[in-house]
Formats: structure tokens, sequence, C-alpha cells
């Protein structure tokens, strides 16, 4: 048996408005399908965050939280000192927003320096995005490319030219209507669907396990995922 996998899921209380800690039961089930032990830590601000673990998730939030995460998390520098032995990101809407070098709050649209480990910026858009997103995932084909989720955000993404999108948008806003959705560098994976989007997308929830533990995971027959996912992709088609 494989050694035990550590996820943290971080900031609950700011960044967890939205269901993404579903994000990490997902992580934790499909280990122990596979016979891998898994912990999932919460943790807090105010209490240094574990820098060992291999994997990092982070979720939504509104403006004061997103500021208040920002700089907890800067103060503290184990997530940065985490992505730098390679451990996994996965970082949902604000928490996406606050991993790119900067982001505007309020409505004077002060701006808010990010955590830099993505070469994104992010500004308040003229309308909200609001709706279900259909999007292929660059670089895989098949079933697996589709990624489905419910974006809820004012943003507006811009991405860098050390950053390359998740995935192409095919039916919602994304990033900033530009066709494209989500930021990757590395290890880092920024993405604004919640669902939450690895209950929605298993491959992209066995990619972060890879990403973040190495691992050689076999694929899992899950009985009804494939009908439900089958459902979903139709809904959102015709929608």
């Amino acid at each position: 048996m494989s050694a035990p996998v550590h996820v943290v899921v971080v900031y609950q209380s700011l960044l967890g408005i939205y269901g993404d800690q579903g994000n990490a039961a997902v992580l934790r089930r499909r280990l122990q399908w596979r016979g891998v032990d898994c912990t999932v830590t919460f943790a807090e601000p105010g209490v240094p965050l574990p820098d060992d673990a291999q994997i990092y998730l982070l979720g939504g939030g509104e403006d004061g939280a997103q500021v208040a995460a920002v700089r907890e998390l800067l103060a503290d520098g184990g997530l940065h000192r985490a992505v730098d032995r390679g451990a996994a990101v996965l970082a949902v809407c604000a928490g996406y927003q606050i991993m790119g070098r900067s982001f505007t709050v309020g409505h004077d649209d002060r701006t808010v320096d990010g955590l830099g480990l993505l070469d994104v910026t992010t500004t308040r858009a003229q309308t909200r995005a609001v709706g279900e997103i259909l999007t292929q995932w660059e670089g895989h084909d098949g079933d697996e490319a589709w990624l489905t989720g419910f974006e809820n955000h004012g943003g507006r993404t811009v991405l860098g030219p050390t950053a390359a999108p998740l995935a192409r948008v095919v039916h919602g806003v994304g990033n900033c209507g530009d066709g494209t959705e989500g930021a990757v560098a590395g290890s880092v994976i920024g993405t604004y669907p919640h669902g939450p989007v690895l209950v929605r997308n298993p491959a992209l929830a066995d990619h972060v396990l890879r990403l973040g533990t190495g691992l050689d995971l076999e694929p899992l027959d899950v009985p009804g995922l494939a009908e439900l996912r089958a459902e979903r992709l139709a809904a959102v088609r015709a929608s």
C-alpha cells in the first residue's frame, strides 16, 4: 500500500462559501477506492499552514475574505514552500484569483497583490458570469476532455505569457470572454467552476492526484457515474 496522501483545505472559514470543500471529499474517496489512505487537514488563519502536504485546495469567497486570505498566506509562506517542492494546488473562483499577480475588490476597484503563483491578473467585469459552463480541457481528448461546472464570478481574468489556459470555453464565459477558462502553471491549477468541480469531472480529480502524488492511478469503474456525467453534459449542451 502507498504511503498516506495529505490534502489541505486552505482557509475554509474564508474561502468556503460555495461548497468547494467537496473537492477534498472526492480526492479522499478516489484514493480510498484504490486502497490509498488519505488525510484531510482543514487549515485556518492564525495557525501555520502545513507545508508538507501533496495537495492544497482553495475555494470561493467574497472580497473581504479574499483580501484576508491572501494577506495571511503571504505572511505564512507555507503555500509557496509547498509549491516550490512540487505540491499540487487546485484553486477555485476567489481562490483562483488570489493565485494570480493581482486582483481588484470593491466598487472602487482597489488593486490587491496576489500570491503570484499564476501569471494572471483579475479586474472587475462589467457583468457577472453566472450559469452552467462547458469547456474542453487542453491537451485531452475523448469524454474526459469535457469539463462542466457552475460559474458565478464578477471577475475578468487575463492570462500572462507564463500561464496556459486550463480549457477552452464551449458554453459560458470563463476567464474574460476570450474563449479561455482557468489557468495552469506547473502543478498549480486555477479554475472558476463550482459543482464542486471535481465531483463533476472525475478525470480532473485524478489529474490533480497524479500531479500531487506521482502515483500511477488505475482507472476506476464507479457504478452510475458515466450515466450521471452523460446527463450533465447533455443538459449543458441543451441550455
